[in-house]
Order: structure tokens, then C-alpha cells, then sequence
């Protein structure tokens, strides 16, 4: 029987049906996933908010099953108050628990920093108000935004694979050193690979971001199927 050498904690949105299939597909035989759920079922600025003062409550609650690593799953929620407050999640997490702790957007910031993108295109499901919080949150991380678009909508997970490709191909640019594709609930494992060999340069999106991230804290730099080159390269 096989040990398992890590156990990955996940918080995410309730109404996520995504993360957790992406992560268990990512994961190799000897990584289990764990997960607790924040009641959220609509993106606006009240209920992502709220979503964050429920994450130390719900760190508490996964560190019973001795995870290795506790992941804020909420790729809007991390950003939506800019740079600094993704990181104070991160510090409520370790606060609550003592286990390190990660926030899909900051491990965003830090794998497309990790692969060298400073320009960057950016696809997603979101509404146009919350594609501009992403904007100015990866601007003031540093990066240029090339294009941004969205599919207008709340239905994040109703989108087939291919359908999200399209939509990268209409935000790529020439200039760009990498895609962003984000939203953790947003199926996008299936063509990360396919992608980077059309285009050219990395396809980094909030579920392979948030792995990489939560292997990296935990000293394992191991490569895994089918993320693309962040998680074979960086």
C-alpha cells in the first residue's frame, strides 16, 4: 500500500465544483486532497469579503486531518483588495494553524514571477467590474496587462474546455511572456499542455498556480502531469 507523502488542504467556495477534480487529477498516487467549503454562491464585493473572514475558522477545521498545507482556494477573493491583502489571508491561515499557508492569487504572482512573464494576457469567466480588479491587482504586482477578457458571467464551471481555449487564443498576444487563466472554477487542466505547444509560452491558471505553490512550501519540487511547463520547469 502506498504512503501518502502529502496532504494537500483546500478551502474553497462552495459553489466550486472545479478545484477539487483538477487538483485530484494533478495529483500523484502517493498525495491525497483535502477540502472544506465557505458557503458563497454569487461574486460580489460583500460576499467575497465575507468569504475571507470565514478562512481561519475553516484552516482550523482542515488542520485536524494533518494537511501538510492550507490553500485559500479563491482566486477573486485573494485579489480583490490588492496585494496586500492576499498575503494577510496567508498570515491568517499560518495564524490559525501553524501550517503554511498559500492564496491561489498570490501563487499566481509568484509562478508567473517564477517563469520570468512580466507581460501578460489574461483570460476568464468573470464579470467585467471584477476583470478590472484583476487588472489593477496584477499591476500593482508588477505585471503589464497585454488584453483582459472575460465571459461576463457568474456561471464560472458551465464552460467546456474548449470554449476556454478559444478564449485564450482571442487574448494572446504576440508580446505576451505568458497566459494567466483565472478562476479556480474554471476548467482548464485539459488544455494547459495543448496550449503552451500552439502558443508558445506558458499557460499558468489559479488550480496549476495554487499546486505549485503548495508543493514548493513543502520543499517538494516534483514535476506533475499535464500543468504545462510551471510545473515542469519552474
Amino acid at each position: 500500500m502506498a504512503t501518502w507523502e502529502r496532504k494537500l488542504g483546500l478551502i474553497v467556495p462552495s459553489w466550486n465544483t472545479v478545484m477539487e477534480y483538477e487538483f485530484q487529477r494533478m495529483a500523484v498516487p502517493t498525495m491525497s486532497v483535502h477540502t472544506m467549503r465557505i458557503s458563497h454562491t454569487a461574486d460580489t464585493e460583500e460576499n467575497l469579503t465575507w468569504m475571507g473572514t470565514q478562512v481561519p475558522a475553516a484552516s482550523k477545521l482542515l488542520a485536524h486531518a494533518k494537511v501538510g498545507v492550507i490553500c485559500y482556494g479563491c482566486t477573486a477573493g485573494g485579489f480583490l483588495k490588492g496585494p496586500g491583502y492576499d498575503r494577510q489571508i496567508i498570515q491568517d491561515i499560518e495564524a490559525a494553524t501553524g501550517i503554511p499557508g498559500a492564496a491561489t492569487a498570490a501563487a499566481v504572482v509568484d509562478a508567473l514571477r517564477a517563469l520570468g512573464a512580466r507581460r501578460v494576457s489574461v483570460a476568464s469567466p468573470y464579470e467585467p467590474w471584477l476583470n478590472e480588479k484583476l487588472r489593477s491587482y496584477l499591476k500593482e504586482c508588477g505585471f503589464e496587462v497585454l488584453a483582459i477578457k472575460g465571459f461576463g458571467t457568474q456561471a464560472h464551471a458551465s464552460f467546456t474546455p474548449e470554449q476556454n481555449a478559444t478564449l485564450v487564443a482571442e487574448v494572446d498576444r504576440a508580446e505576451a511572456q505568458a497566459i494567466f487563466i483565472s478562476c479556480s472554477n474554471f476548467r482548464t487542466l485539459e488544455i494547459i499542455e495543448p496550449l503552451e505547444q500552439k502558443l508558445g509560452k506558458p499557460v499558468v491558471t489559479s488550480n496549476s498556480a495554487s499546486v505549485w505553490k503548495m508543493l514548493r512550501l513543502m520543499g517538494d519540487s516534483r514535476s506533475l502531469p499535464e500543468a504545462g511547463r510551471l510545473l515542469s520547469e519552474a
